[in-house]
């Protein structure tokens, strides 16, 4: 007698069927969630984790022009060490605003190769220009101040950029 597997939830190896069924579904995601890589999702956006020194940042990743353009507009909060990162098409010197955006933000501009080239402090609701001062191809939005606190400067390796070595 011979049988055949089908790609059936009923052909789960049995162990993972039987952790599934006796711890539920939360189980059954937190393994799945073990197997994804470090980009995840939040807000309908992907989720990269970064570094900046011993600092991990969780950011969402603005990388189409749409989602550039909304940025981190009508949020009222920030989670602790969460931002946006945004990632142009080619390198330039960005300029960033305000517009509709409720909370202060601290924005790093970064060069291709990681480096932040300079940080600004930029004020909620406002249409001021917040430029690079050199043509950089990311900028990284997070709470005000949250990079003056931790002693992130212009020089300082952005790590965990998607591209970026």
């Amino acid at each position: 007698m011979t049988s055949t597997v089908t790609r059936t939830p009923s052909a789960l190896p049995f162990s993972f069927r039987r952790l599934a069924t006796r711890l539920g579904a939360a189980a059954g995601l937190a393994v799945a969630g073990a197997l994804l890589p470090a980009l995840t999702w939040a807000q309908g956006m992907p989720v990269q984790q970064l570094r900046a020194g011993m600092h991990l940042i969780q950011a969402e990743v603005a990388a189409a022009p749409a989602t550039r353009e909304r940025g981190l507009m009508f949020r009222e909060q920030l989670a602790p060490n969460a931002g946006m990162l945004f990632i142009f098409d080619a390198p330039a010197t960005q300029c960033m605003w305000m517009r509709n955006t409720l909370i202060p933000l601290s924005v790093a501009f970064i060069a291709a190769d990681g480096t932040v080239a300079n940080i600004e402090d930029m004020a909620p609701k406002t249409e001021d220009s917040h430029c690079a001062v050199k043509p950089v191809l990311y900028a990284l939005e997070m709470d005000k101040g949250w990079f003056a606190r931790r002693g992130i400067k212009a020089g300082t390796k952005i790590e965990g950029i998607p591209g970026v070595r």
